[in-house]
């Protein structure tokens, strides 16, 4: 059901939010639009639940690419294809399935199937953040997670066990949110929400890596492999390996959905 005045409310509510941010520097004017396309999608059809736990992901998200921000940048800033600046790309990797899935959410009559599935999307797209955020400043060189190879911080495909950590409690943090949420708006406990987060979004985040040691665009600079097309001043940098089109914005879009789907489907499972 179309429900205009909450759509409003999230709309208002994400332009609030997001006007904030983006004066935070946690988005750039376009990332801005982005935050208010999936806001007030996810806010008008999900509802407060949803809405809730996209903050919930935006605002730790954003609390962690500050921390230590300008020691990241000396370990592994040349290999971001991106800064700590979301653009409208990045907010669309990142909240865009939800969105979608909050849009049909609201209008089949609000499937609990479908809530698992988001809760799984927005544990994946923590977790997968929150371990890039905290693994790069561990003090053991991360593994590729193919072949187990040290790899220098920042690399794609790169694991560690402080990034492990992180993706687990990133996606925790989501479940616990959601089933509070959930609890407080509709009267309804399901516990179940915990564990389809936690599965769903620690395996998201790991064939996010997945993907990155295998089939993302990367290319050769004179400081070694990066995310990076070309330099700050043009020079267009040679592909090295992967698709070109798969970049870490298609990377993250991908393994949310993924994350989605285990996330239903431990839901499924579980629930009988």
């Amino acid at each position: 059901m179309i429900d205009i005045p909450r759509i409003a409310a999230g709309l208002v509510l994400s332009t609030v939010i997001g006007a904030v941010a983006y004066h935070r520097q946690s988005l750039d004017r376009s990332g801005w639009l982005g935050a208010i396309i999936t806001g007030t999608l996810t806010f008008g059809f999900g509802g407060w639940t949803w809405g809730c736990v996209l903050i919930v992901f935006f605002v730790t998200s954003s609390a962690l690419s500050h921390f230590r921000q300008a020691q990241k940048q000396q370990i592994a800033g040349e290999k971001f294809e991106k800064g700590g600046r979301r653009d409208l790309w990045q907010a669309l990797a990142n909240g865009g399935a939800g969105a979608a899935l909050a849009v049909v959410y609201g209008l089949t009559g609000e499937p609990v199937m479908l809530l698992a599935a988001y809760v799984g999307v927005m544990a994946t797209v923590t977790a997968d953040t929150w371990a890039t955020e905290i693994g790069v400043l561990s003090p053991h060189p991360p593994r590729l997670i193919t072949s187990g190879r040290i790899v220098p911080p920042g690399t794609s495909g790169g694991v560690t066990l402080y990034g492990l950590g992180a993706s687990a409690g990133g996606a925790l943090l989501i479940g616990a949110a959601a089933l509070t949420l959930v609890a407080a708006e509709r009267r309804v406990w399901l516990p179940l929400l915990l564990l389809a987060a936690l599965v769903g979004g620690v395996a998201g985040s790991l064939f996010d890596s997945l993907l990155g040691a295998t089939v993302q665009a990367m290319y050769l600079s004179p400081t070694g492999e990066t995310e990076k097309r070309a330099s700050r001043e043009g020079c267009v940098f040679p592909l090295v390996r992967g698709w070109r089109w798969m970049n870490n914005d298609m990377v993250n879009f991908l393994s949310s959905l993924a994350g989605g789907a285990v996330a239903a489907g431990v839901y499924a499972w579980t629930s009988g």
